[in-house]
């Protein structure tokens, strides 16, 4: 039996092996990390997400994440909070990814591990790689990436702030960008942030003095970060990734991309680790029916383009400091607001369902 190779053994390819393997496909998944590794992600698993780790036979309630039920959006001295429509859970990607890798391992898959791919392969099924493209099957982005940098850290909280901040996920938006706070499991907390390249520069271009300004000009971000002790020597970093990207199809597709590959929503969503466990489901779907990558990324294609739109367009009035003040205000005058643009950025729910049965 020729065995089915997986580029990349994060959420998507971990996701794909254990569900080809159990289908009883020999699978090869080639992942670059040595070991457990953290990754650029706000670490937030929703509904959809959890429905498809379950169906993998996991249980993510069971790996110690922390629930988070509400939301809470801040600009300067301003907030909006409300009910999530789904309980979702913080983990983070060190455990979730590994937990993935080593059931996908239980299930007979080959994982090989401290294995590099830099360029295309014609040997490669499933291309999984995440925002790292490979030479000869990069993305294209309809539109040029803006020059936008991320940067995540873990953080032990003071217990004021952790009680505070306990079931809920939070956006603080300001000029230049925005940052998301939650927990995770083991009363860690997860700070992403997205700042705009020119203003990183202004400030010192390092971490520590864009840190320090942010906790300057935000009173609420001062008060979260009181006497917060970091768990990583130096935050991970990333810089231009193609929000609103998705994979058009062609019949010269020789492999289904999944995950960030096949498309990227704006992070502040926290819908991106579904939509990568979908693609990984719906591309298996479409391999054992004998069906195209081409078909795979058209029906993709057909379930993320709205959500992604709507996400997009939010992201774009996010940032801007009139639709900031614009979107925060309408926020505090409905609340309901909230629930709804949660529920309008993520997969469909008829979608992710249909991928239980063969099309």
């Amino acid at each position: 039996m020729t065995a089915l190779v997986i580029a990349g053994g994060g959420l998507a390819g971990a996701a794909a092996a254990c569900e080809l393997a159990q289908s009883g496909r020999r699978v090869v998944v080639l992942e670059r990390s040595q070991g457990p590794t953290d990754k650029i992600c706000g670490d937030f698993l929703s509904a959809e997400a959890q429905h498809y780790v379950r169906r993998l036979g996991l249980d993510p309630h069971g790996m110690g994440g922390h629930s988070i039920s509400r939301v809470r959006v801040i600009r300067g001295q301003r907030q909006a909070e409300s009910r999530l429509p789904f309980t979702a859970i913080g983990l983070s990607r060190r455990v979730l990814d590994e937990a993935l890798l080593r059931h996908a391992e239980a299930s007979g898959a080959e994982i090989r591990r401290g294995v590099t791919i830099a360029r295309h392969d014609p040997g490669i099924h499933f291309l999984a790689t995440g925002k790292h493209d490979l030479r000869g099957a990069a993305r294209k982005p309809r539109t040029e990436p803006e020059d936008l940098v991320g940067f995540k850290l873990y953080l032990r909280l003071s217990v004021e702030a952790q009680r505070d901040l306990a079931g809920t996920v939070e956006i603080i938006l300001f000029a230049q960008g925005y940052a998301g706070l939650q927990l995770v499991e083991g009363e860690t907390a997860n700070l992403c942030l997205l700042i705009r390249r020119d203003h990183l520069a202004s400030v010192g271009g390092t971490w520590p003095a864009l840190l320090a300004a942010l906790i300057a000009e935000q009173p609420h971000l001062r008060a979260r970060l009181h006497n917060a002790q970091s768990l990583l020597p130096r935050p991970l970093s990333i810089a231009r990734v193609p929000y609103g990207f998705i994979h058009t199809p062609t019949d010269q597709d020789t492999m289904f991309r999944l995950g960030d590959q096949a498309c990227v929503i704006p992070s502040f969503t926290g819908d991106g680790m579904s939509m990568a466990l979908h693609s990984a489901a719906l591309a298996v779907q479409h391999h054992l029916a004998g069906q195209s990558p081409a078909a795979y990324h058209r029906r993709l294609a057909a379930d993320v383009t709205r959500p992604i739109s709507r996400a997009t367009t939010l992201y774009r009035l996010g940032r801007t400091p009139f639709g900031q003040a614009l979107l925060i205000r309408a926020l505090q005058a409905w609340p309901g607001l909230l629930h709804r643009t949660a529920a309008a950025t993520r997969v469909p729910q008829p979608a992710w369902l249909r991928t239980q049965v063969q099309e």
